[in-house]
């Protein structure tokens, strides 16, 4: 068989040139293969792994089984960095998630990279009231829509480009928020969702108090990620929303303990799963629906 130009190419890449496709790769997906990159270099698993182990001993990934995901850092980083890191698949959750809201809503919203796209779907409706800590997401709905933006005020955050604090006393007795959606560094049956600050973790614990259902919005990298704050209990998820790259059997035993857990396709239509019930379009989906 004669190989392409391009064929041939990748497969001579030097060393060198392997590790900075592989970093590439990460920064645009936020987890790589062993016998993706092996495919795609031409070269054995072995050799995989060795660049990945390199990597690794210089902090710029963290190896896993079959694979590597983003180097761990002690704080969820800042906005620009989180930005980077899958940004396909949190569009396409994003664009998901946004078939849950509806005129004359309110909903709350976090500092997270992937509600922040979420926000981006969300400029054309209206009437909307939102509830947010994000920096970014209040300024961004404060240029491009019509929607009553609420920020509960605390300190600001520089890292994350919020406000955290203690928000209870603020929004106690000032009603109920329809949906909350938040993002989360990782997750865990037995505490939650969770955050790696004890800040962020207070504020949206707060929110989520707040809110009459809750979403989880996340990328597949944190499925495999340490949290340590927990900021809402799984009896009170109404819905997590993920790409398809989570593992299965993670997946499986959230689904077995009750909670409902959409899987987007960021090269496919959007669809949601009503808690419960079959796939079916999200325009035919109950305005409430799953937990509450």
């Amino acid at each position: 068989m004669v190989q392409s130009d391009e064929e041939v190419g990748v497969a001579s890449l030097s060393e060198f040139d392997r590790e900075q496709a592989i970093l590439l790769e990460l920064d645009e997906e936020g987890r790589v293969e062993v016998g993706s990159l092996s495919s795609r270099f031409g070269v054995s698993a072995v050799t995989v792994r060795k660049d990945l182990e390199r990597l690794e001993r210089r902090s710029m990934l963290r190896r896993i089984r079959g694979g590597a995901l983003v180097a761990p850092r002690s704080d969820e980083g800042a906005f620009e960095f989180r930005q980077r890191i899958a940004p396909r698949a949190k569009r396409a959750i994003a664009r998901h998630a946004a078939q849950l809201v509806r005129p004359g809503d309110v909903i709350a919203m976090d500092s997270s990279t992937t509600v922040y796209y979420l926000a981006e779907e969300l400029v054309d409706i209206e009437p909307l009231t939102v509830v947010t800590n994000g920096l970014r997401t209040s300024q961004l709905l404060l240029t491009n829509s019509r929607a009553t933006v609420i920020m509960p005020g605390g300190v600001l955050r520089r890292a994350s480009e919020s406000m955290v604090g203690f928000f209870s006393d603020v929004l106690a007795g000032r009603g109920r928020v329809d949906k909350g959606f938040f993002g989360l560094v990782g997750l865990s049956l037995e505490r939650g969702l969770l955050d790696l600050s004890p800040e962020e973790a207070h504020a949206k614990e707060a929110l989520t108090g707040a809110c009459r259902q809750v979403y989880g919005l996340f990328d597949a990298t944190k499925v495999e990620r340490f949290g340590t704050h927990p900021f809402v209990t799984v009896d009170r998820v109404t819905r997590l929303i993920s790409d398809t790259g989570v593992p299965k059997d993670v997946h499986r035993e959230w689904t077995r303990a009750g909670v409902t857990w959409d899987l987007v396709d960021p090269d496919a239509a959007p669809t949601l799963t009503p808690a419960g019930g079959p796939a079916r379009k999200a325009t035919q989906l109950p305005k409430s629906g799953g937990r509450s």
